[in-house]
């Protein structure tokens, strides 16, 4: 599957300082059906949990957003 970042994501990534290549390899490891998908993982190194969001389209996935959980919270 190939994964591409917003705009809007490639500025969270950096005022989050999350590693781009995590986020990719997260969203890239996993088989999503068409469709938006909320993802909660932890990434080594970040205090809180990532909430990724996405959209399948085909073979495309693309990473909308994605940002630490305030307190830990996954729903």
């Amino acid at each position: 599957m190939q994964c591409r970042l917003s705009r809007h994501a490639k500025r969270r990534i950096k005022l989050y300082a999350i590693p781009e290549r995590m986020i990719i390899d997260i969203v890239g490891a996993m088989v999503l059906s068409p469709g938006i998908h909320e993802i909660v993982e932890r990434i080594p190194g970040i205090v809180y949990p990532v909430k990724i969001i996405v959209s399948v389209e085909g073979e495309t996935a693309t990473i909308i957003t994605s940002y630490p959980l305030k307190r830990g919270r996954i729903r």
